[in-house]
């Protein structure tokens, strides 16, 4: 039984340095690589990340356990690319090595992103995370400075949006107030901050990707969520014609009167979008999952409530005239609770047929999501 010890290189700074074929494998190959990886870059952290996994690999010899050591380094455009690289490289080692576990050495937080890749193709026994120590002569303000001049990733981060802010901060205060300035500099660093923190960038930059990839499958939800963005632009331009109805009325008022003109639209396009992907299920022909069948209701479900709140106020504030069926009038209570009880029956009926129709059983996703927690105890 063998063991598969793996230096991960999920931003592929290895194979870009030495310009060695991916995966590295075995223990003289790997001593090799960790020599042109320091003569290429003796402050890259790959090098120690590198020397953890020979170090564990000889530990496990040392007890008599059947090991080896690999490499693997990312390569592709994309964060989907670099991660089919790193599938595709752990596939080989499987076919070469047969392991019956592996342990994962990293060096940091974005390296562990690939441990679900590992993870689907042979049991993970333990992550090693290398974290280098410093010597104390190398805390001085210029060298550190230096440091971070370097890494193109933190100044990207970090010194364009201050260089940003610093620019448009003189040109608000001659328009604006002190307060006005200070706050909308701040507002666009937070957001800078939360765009980079939630990686909405890294999102953004694997939607070409998606996108190319949807085009390329035919799937119906790429014509489905133009529409529903179609849709969505008209539903905000008459919730701004409604608000503008009522202009000069408290904001409260106005923002209701932009929601119960708008909610019917977008609801449509999210049920646009929900059906878009639903069609993609039925099309693969792989069995409808239960969420994916569940999606359309919920759109319908949820553009109930909300219209039923916002004519609810309106009703209060008199914006809107008192529903009338069959000579019977109906007051704002009632009929919000008619809105309520249709958006609750909506979502009844969407759980039912999703858990009648849908692929996936409710006691098996509750089975798949406790041995899900329990590898991650394990971990």
């Amino acid at each position: 039984m063998t063991t598969l010890v793996i230096c991960v290189d999920r931003s592929g700074a290895i194979g870009r340095k030495t310009s060695v074929p991916m995966p590295v494998a075995g223990w003289e190959a790997v001593r090799s690589l960790v020599t042109d990886v320091g003569l290429a870059d003796p402050e890259d952290a790959s090098v120690n990340c590198i020397l953890e996994a020979l170090r564990v690999a000889r530990e496990l010899r040392d007890e008599r356990e059947e090991s080896a050591v690999a490499v693997v380094s990312a390569a592709g455009d994309s964060r989907v690319g670099a991660d089919r690289s790193v599938a595709a490289q752990i596939d080989a080692l499987v076919e070469r090595y047969e392991p019956s576990s592996a342990i994962v050495v990293v060096d940091s937080a974005d390296d562990e992103r690939v441990m679900p890749i590992v993870e689907s193709r042979l049991p993970v026994d333990g992550v090693d995370r290398v974290v280098v120590r410093q010597a104390r002569d190398l805390e001085s303000t210029y060298y550190l400075l230096k440091q971070f001049l370097g890494d193109e990733e933190l100044r990207s981060t970090v010194l364009v949006p201050l260089g940003i802010a610093l620019l448009l901060l003189p040109a608000l205060l001659l328009r604006f107030s002190a307060a006005v300035a200070l706050a909308g500099v701040a507002g666009l660093l937070g957001a800078a901050l939360l765009y980079k923190g939630l990686a909405i960038d890294e999102y953004v930059a694997d939607v070409p990707e998606r996108v190319r990839e949807a085009l390329y499958a035919g799937q119906v939800s790429v014509v489905t969520y133009v529409v529903a963005a179609g849709l969505s632009l008209v539903g905000g331009f008459f919730g701004v014609l409604a608000a503008a109805e009522v202009s000069g009325q408290p904001e409260l008022v106005e923002a209701m009167r932009f929601v119960y003109a708008a909610v019917p639209w977008l609801a449509g396009a999210a049920l646009t979008a929900a059906l878009g992907r639903l069609l993609d299920e039925v099309i693969r022909d792989e069995g409808i999952r239960s969420h994916v069948l569940n999606l359309p209701f919920v759109a319908v479900a949820v553009g109930l409530v909300v219209r039923g709140f916002a004519g609810y106020f309106l009703e209060q504030e008199q914006v809107l005239d008192h529903f009338t069926f069959a000579g019977v009038t109906v007051g704002p209570g009632q009929r919000l609770a008619a809105f309520i009880v249709a958006g609750i029956v909506v979502s009844i009926v969407g759980v039912k047929v999703a858990s009648d129709v849908g692929a996936d059983a409710l006691e098996d996703v509750i089975e798949r999501d406790g041995a899900d927690g329990r590898r991650g105890e394990g971990r």
